[in-house]
């Protein structure tokens, strides 16, 4: 099983995985067109469609890419207007491609974002990002940060499968933050070659993130003390903090 990663839009990525028969899967298709024109390039068949929520980003290629590939298209009770045909909760697992994804809820971006998970490949939507997190537009602080914490459980190894590149500034915004680490400095150095070749920064390893995403750091008693607040403040509210700064950055 192989994992391409198709930029659209502004600043999306569609993923797709496949497998040696040259079938394959793609996640939040916003645009139709780059994946119309991989599928043709290397000869795929399209064999599912999966969704983690209901942002036109993330759903608009939908309607095209069934008009073409008469398909199962799985995602979150939200998305059911946006071409879903098979509705998908908490646990629920889906073979396809020789492979079981399972479903993870995870909200906080919007109310019903799930992600769909695959050792070592976690397709997590808008819920984090390498360095970040997703805004919370319909869901609540602490369900983003549940939502988070579910995502710290898994696999040291997991490759976040994210959906935007908003990596080179989320990593800024880091350093705004917390300037004496090292390791921050030292990998927007890295992003930033990737980006001046226009090389995805995506996937992420997990335990990469768990060194450098602020907003797995929520315990850590530095970044506490660099926000104002005392070593025995709750982890929610540090990581409510941090969002609203990342919010106003």
């Amino acid at each position: 099983m192989k994992l391409i990663c198709i930029p659209a839009l502004t600043n999306n990525y569609i993923w797709l995985l496949y497998n040696d028969k040259k079938q394959c899967i793609i996640i939040d298709p916003g645009d139709h067109k780059p994946v119309l024109q991989i599928l043709k390039k290397l000869n795929f068949t399209l064999i599912g469609i999966f969704l983690t929520h209901h942002h036109h980003d993330h759903v608009h290629g939908v309607h095209n890419l069934t008009k073409h590939y008469q398909i199962p298209v799985y995602g979150p009770k939200e998305t059911k207007n946006k071409g879903s045909n098979n509705i998908v909760i908490e646990g629920d697992t889906i073979t396809i491609l020789d492979i079981k994804l399972k479903t993870i809820s995870l909200p906080g971006h919007t109310s019903g974002h799930v992600g769909f998970y695959s050792y070592p490949w976690l397709f997590c939507g808008d819920t984090i990002f390498s360095a970040g997190c997703g805004k919370i537009f319909e869901g609540t602080t602490k369900q983003m940060y549940t939502s988070l914490q579910k995502i710290k459980q898994l696999n040291k190894n997991t490759l976040l499968c994210s959906a935007h590149e908003y990596t080179l500034s989320n990593i800024n915004f880091a350093i705004s933050i917390t300037p004496y680490n090292k390791q921050l400095v030292s990998y927007k150095k890295y992003i930033e070659e990737m980006r001046k070749k226009n090389k995805p920064t995506l996937p992420s390893k997990l335990k990469h993130e768990l060194k450098i995403n602020l907003f797995l750091q929520c315990h850590d008693i530095t970044l506490k003390k660099s926000l104002g607040f005392s070593v025995q403040c709750p982890e929610l509210k540090i990581f409510t903090e941090l969002r609203k700064r990342r919010d106003n950055y």
